[in-house]
């Protein structure tokens, strides 16, 4: 059948899978307004106050389900107003297509009205991207932006449609959706290297990414752990890979990671890191990092390997594959109780529980706040974060029990991508969905608010309001001689006001006792509730490896 670019669009989208698209209208999408206009039964579009926020509640989607976001914009400013988005899913490794209008093919090149050179843009944060210039080719490059949105590492895919594409017709016919399913092979030579190096070690540590999450290997990961009675800790995005109450699990490692966990990896013999990237925030100063151990390294990401930490042996598969290839030969695995091992993790467990940094506050304090949410939350429920100290906080003490209920920004550490991640996850769940944010962070991107109320979702927002930018005075408090330059916000914003006057419902909590009131209204309230906490200004996240410093810096208290 003869359609128009506009409408194969959507029907390829359909073909692929999607049924939410998230973003706002202009001139060089017109077309596909109109068109999605008639598909309003298959597809939901979710109008946005903002661009930006559009591609944060794309990803919020990704995250939350493991599918594809989907994030559609207008050309110039709509196209570069993803482009934060964009590069928060580029190093966080979401499967997300963007998706951009432009000035018809005729007028590219002659600084035409809302012109942008997306695609030279967004080169350097994309997995590929595409401008598509003749819609015979347009049904296949949908698809094949989806096969690489989803394949290997995920990631995120443009296309950018100029407006007569959208206008011309073709012939177009469904095809079935490719197979995204190869993950790399882990040979027998090097499972049975693998084999013989756990078998050899006293102290393995298993460190785990995001890579775990990304290649549905959470159950494996719990037997592993178990199989080779081994610890377990965690990246910031590998949170939530395994439940926190796995007596194997010991929470974050790295700059502001659990002490029991940051310290037990520096003294492994045998370090297996599944699916997770040695950052500069989880190694600290690389000429001191596991000098003495060995280090396995498993990644679907040949690039990775090698790049930041070199590997004892590096296998080039996703985690389950790697794994289910060790299950195969798990009778190999020799069954030890490593008692001594453990014995010293229960060590460092303690030490760090009788050293623990003191709250400051004498209300609200940042572990009260998270404590009491989590007492109003379901398992499966879907956590957000800001970026910040309240990120941190909630990475350290929030109880995660299942996968993909950790919704934050970790490499690109984006302020202001919450409120759009908190409104696609709940979109994409069905499921009341709980923001943390700081007063900074929510500053970045609270016109959500009129998207969130719109929706009329059931969004708990819950801001650790301490009236300064947290993270960087706690570094400017302990590195820069107490100057806090332009980091003490001091403004007048009334958050309750401000809720309000967006539609939604507006609290504020300066005790424990308000906050349980506060708590009790708003997950028993159908829309959207914001709830502003008071807690200090001088609360600091502990522990912390200084910039640059190694575990042997790290501070407790």
């Amino acid at each position: 059948m003869k359609l128009c670019g506009a409408k194969i669009l959507l029907e390829t989208l359909i073909e692929q899978g999607v049924d939410t698209i998230f973003g706002y209208p202009g001139g060089q999408v017109l077309n596909i307004y109109d068109e999605l206009y008639n598909y309003s039964d298959k597809i939901k579009h979710v109008l946005s106050a903002h661009e930006q926020g559009a591609a944060h509640a794309a990803e919020g989607y990704a995250r939350s389900t493991g599918k594809t976001g989907v994030v559609l914009a207008t050309s110039g400013p709509g196209a570069t107003n993803l482009v934060t988005g964009i590069a928060d899913a580029y190093l966080d490794s979401v499967p997300l297509v963007a998706i951009t209008g432009n000035v018809p093919c005729s007028l590219i090149g002659r600084d035409s009205f809302q012109e942008v050179d997306i695609v030279g843009i967004t080169l350097p944060v994309t997995k590929h991207n595409f401008i598509v210039k003749d819609v015979t080719l347009l049904a296949d490059t949908v698809r094949e932006a989806f096969k690489i949105a989803q394949s290997g590492r995920p990631g995120p895919v443009l296309i950018d449609i100029p407006k007569d594409v959208q206008i011309n017709e073709t012939e177009f016919e469904n095809k079935p959706v490719a197979d995204t399913s190869f993950k790399g092979a882990a040979n027998d030579d090097d499972v049975t290297r693998v084999i013989e190096m756990i078998n050899d070690s006293a102290r393995p540590f298993i460190y785990c990414g995001g890579g775990v999450i990304s290649a549905d290997a959470v159950a494996e990961l719990t037997e592993f752990a178990k199989l080779i009675d081994s610890p377990v800790g965690f990246s910031l995005m590998g949170l939530s890979a395994m439940p926190s109450d796995c007596e194997n699990a010991l929470g974050m490692v790295g700059m502001h990671g659990h002490f029991a966990s940051t310290k037990a990896k520096s003294e492994a013999d045998l370090i297996l890191a599944l699916g997770v990237r040695f950052s500069d925030r989880a190694t600290g100063d690389k000429s001191k990092y596991q000098k003495h151990s060995d280090i396995i390294h498993i990644d679907v990401d040949n690039a990775e390997i090698d790049k930041n930490i070199t590997s004892t042996i590096g296998i080039n598969c996703d985690v389950k594959t790697f794994l289910d290839a060790l299950f195969a030969r798990k009778n190999e695995i020799k069954q030890v109780n490593r008692t001594q091992w453990r014995g010293r993790v229960a060590e460092l467990q303690k030490y760090e529980h009788d050293n623990a940094a003191k709250p400051l506050g004498e209300a609200l304090t940042p572990y009260s706040v998270i404590d009491a949410v989590a007492k109003y939350t379901d398992s499966d429920m879907p956590i957000a974060t800001d970026v910040g100290q309240h990120q941190m906080w909630v990475a350290q003490r929030y109880p995660f029990k299942k996968q993909r209920t950790f919704i934050t920004s970790g490499g690109l550490g984006t302020m202001g991508f919450g409120m759009g991640a908190a409104i696609g996850a709940c979109i994409a769940t069905g499921k009341r969905t709980v923001l943390f944010t700081g007063d900074g962070s929510f500053g970045m991107n609270l016109n959500e608010l009129a998207t969130a109320v719109s929706q009329n979702i059931p969004l708990v927002i819950v801001i650790m309001n301490n009236n300064v930018l947290g993270m960087v005075r706690q570094w400017q408090t302990m590195f820069y001689n107490r100057h806090y330059s332009s980091t003490t916000l001091d403004r007048k914003t009334d958050f309750v006001k401000l809720a309000e006057a967006f539609g939604a419902k507006g609290l504020r909590a300066d005790s424990d006792s308000t906050l349980d009131e506060a708590l009790k209204t708003a997950f028993s309230y159908e829309g959207t509730t914001v709830i502003d906490c008071l807690i200090n200004s001088d609360e600091r996240v502990l522990p912390m490896i200084p910039p640059g410093g190694a575990v042997s810096d790290l501070i407790l208290k």
